[in-house]
């Protein structure tokens, strides 16, 4: 083999090493780099309700400082089970008595009764089985008569209307919010899990978020990111960035036009309003050297299309944060 032909395999050779090097690079080439990140409060491990811009929901949740459920949480019905499956007071006592007199009945055998030895076992066990038979209809009957009497108690207290509360329906407002909301609205009719109603101002705050998040990211401003986001994701922020400069690049974002977006879910808990909101936007994304500013990865010119879910949170009366970033599955 000549040296020409080791050097041109040499070259090639280094070229897929260099590349296989981006792929881990290249995951970081948006804020999130395209995976779900933050909390969602009680609802952050549950599916996000589908929309028409986000028909098939989001992805799961693969950074976030919500703890995972318990077991218990997540079998709700295996303490009742376990409490089924545990023997009754009476079942126990006619167990205990019955293992007696069937252990008495064998030291009889045992100690030489013979066969009237294991007669007088029989009639024991007859015994037993009728003060049982006995015991079952007494504790029959008296359930029977108590049943009534908490029936009637029942009457008297209020219902649960938990069950039987409406589902609110969407606001017109959330339906169709074009012009300057830039089409953020829900489209389809299915009824979705909204809890309460929100204006249009908050739309516009929204639309606000997705690109002053994104401009701040790709300025690396941590101080506006702190006032965009939660502490949790403005600690991931500040981590993306921190991992992108070790590496000499900078994600730089622009011109973020919001084309679709509808409401998913909106809910309260804790004194806290949340909302989720599918939205697809375009924008100028690429991953760049800082010293140069090759571009490594995505388009300095060419905007790209991305459909996210951002959940935003604001307490009673407060502002709107970004408290979770999923991309769309």
């Amino acid at each position: 083999m000549s040296l020409i032909s080791l050097a041109r395999r040499g070259r090639a050779v280094a070229l897929v090493a260099g590349a296989l090097m981006l792929v881990p690079v290249l995951a970081e080439a948006r804020p999130g780099g395209g995976k779900g990140f933050g909390s969602r409060g009680s609802r952050t491990t549950q599916q996000v309700a589908p929309t028409q811009t986000a028909p098939t929901g989001a992805a799961p949740m693969q950074r976030t400082a919500t703890p995972a459920p318990s077991a218990s949480a997540a079998a709700p019905g295996a303490a009742a089970a376990a409490q089924a499956a545990r023997p009754s007071f009476a079942r126990n006592m006619m167990m205990g008595i019955g293992a007696g007199l069937l252990g008495a009945g064998l030291f009889g055998l045992l100690s030489g009764a013979g066969f009237g030895g294991l007669a007088g076992m029989l009639g024991m066990l007859f015994q037993v089985a009728l003060i049982g038979g006995l015991i079952w209809l007494a504790l029959r009957f008296f359930r029977r008569r108590a049943q009534p009497q908490q029936q009637f108690a029942a009457a008297g207290a209020p219902l649960d209307r938990a069950p039987y509360q409406p589902q609110q329906e969407q606001p017109q407002a959330a339906q169709r919010m074009g012009g300057m909301m830039g089409g953020m609205g829900a489209a389809t009719a299915a009824a979705k899990p909204v809890e309460f109603e929100l204006a249009p101002a908050d739309y516009g705050s929204f639309e606000r978020l997705l690109n002053d998040v994104q401009i701040a990211y790709s300025n690396e401003d941590l101080a506006t990111l702190r006032q965009l986001a939660t502490p949790e994701m403005a600690g991931y922020f500040a981590e993306d960035i921190a991992e992108n400069a070790s590496k000499g690049l900078v994600d730089r974002v622009a011109d973020v036009k919001l084309l679709q977006g509808d409401l998913a879910e909106s809910w309260r808990e804790a004194g806290v309003e949340y909302a989720t909101v599918a939205m697809r936007f375009s924008s100028l994304n690429a991953l760049v050297e800082r010293e140069g500013g090759r571009v490594v990865e995505g388009h300095a010119t060419i905007p790209r299309e991305v459909t996210e879910l951002w959940t935003f949170l604001r307490p009673r009366g407060g502002q709107w944060q970004v408290s979770a970033i999923q991309p769309a599955e």
